[in-house]
């Protein structure tokens, strides 16, 4: 849709203007898809209402859309729940936050405008060091796929590294003589590198040389990992991929791919890493988030305290 089929001055022209500038920015695409959803329902909100331009909106019409979500139910007569009016109103601030900083509006309405606040809540599972071992040596029987899948498995266990920051790595970003990966643009657009363990590297390193040659087609992407047709994966492939493993080996465990995100937190704080050390692999911003792990990891000590001290009832 072009900027000459919109209103003049509405909501919804700025939106466009908005995702034209998060595009030339990078921003992923589930970023983008999740602004012009959340910000479109808000401009539906807003039109009965007779709110019509981005001048129109104030820091009351913001709350007032909240208190809205708030008392919001679902066909089941469900709330939504917080995570999701967060979803819902994250968005807003960046967009109004974007509206001030290119003087389409005189001041920022949700620039004061509280977001709701998240729990900080446990991960509900973590795999096992067995259950992780059980889907590596299940890679055996796929040939080549499988040492790619082996290879991308070892990555996330190796270095924790989000589903979408191991979709965008590229040739140059691992680097197997100093034992790094390089991340780009990660989670808030932050760059960083940590290091990959011996195994992940030797995995790697067989992919590389040799299945992957296997897999490029004429113009190749650049990207290390490639589905069987030589096209760099989806999101929602890796999540595949990582369940047919599951499945195959009898995990009934809710996620896939973010799991081993846990477990190499888990694991690791279990053999004595310290905190902020696990905080830079998983490229927190704040300590407070990598600290869900450590009540994890308590659990864990907590159960080995009562098995193993001598004084007990």
């Amino acid at each position: 849709m072009s900027d000459n089929t919109i209103e003049h001055n509405s909501i919804l022209l700025y939106l466009m203007r908005f995702l034209s500038w998060c595009e030339s920015k990078n921003y992923s695409q589930a970023t983008n898809k999740t602004r012009n959803v959340c910000i479109r329902r808000f401009i539906s909100w807003c039109e009965p209402r007779g709110i019509d331009t981005p001048q129109d909106v104030t820091k009351k019409i913001l709350e007032t859309y909240h208190r809205y979500l708030l008392h919001y139910r679902k066909a089941d007569g469900r709330p939504l729940s917080f995570s999701t009016q967060h979803s819902h109103l994250a968005p807003l601030k960046a967009f109004f936050k974007w509206l001030n900083q290119e003087n389409y509006i005189l001041s920022n309405p949700a620039s004061d405008f509280q977001l709701p606040r998240l729990p900080k809540r446990l991960p509900k599972d973590i795999l096992s060091i067995d259950e992780i071992n059980s889907m590596l040596n299940h890679t055996r029987i796929f040939g080549d796929s499988g040492i790619r899948d082996r290879a991308i498995m070892e990555t996330f266990y190796s270095t924790g590294v989000r589903r979408m920051e191991l979709v965008g790595l590229r040739l140059q970003d691992f680097d197997d003589e100093r034992g790094t990966l390089t991340i780009f643009d990660g989670k808030w657009k932050k760059d960083r590198v940590v290091p990959i363990g011996a195994r992940a590297i030797v995995w790697m390193n067989k992919y590389l040389t040799e299945v992957r040659p296997k897999f490029v087609r004429d113009d190749d992407s650049g990207y290390i990992f490639l589905t069987d047709y030589g096209e760099a994966f989806l999101n929602n492939r890796i999540s595949d991929l990582v369940k047919k493993y599951m499945n195959a080996c009898g995990i009934e465990k809710r996620g896939s791919c973010h799991l081993f995100r846990h477990a190499m937190a888990t694991h690791m704080l279990e053999n004595g890493a310290d905190i902020r050390f696990i905080q830079a692999m998983l490229g927190h911003a704040n300590l407070s988030s990598t600290e869900i792990y450590t009540q994890v990891s308590i659990k864990k000590l907590k159960q080995v305290h009562a098995a193993t001290h001598p004084a007990k009832m």
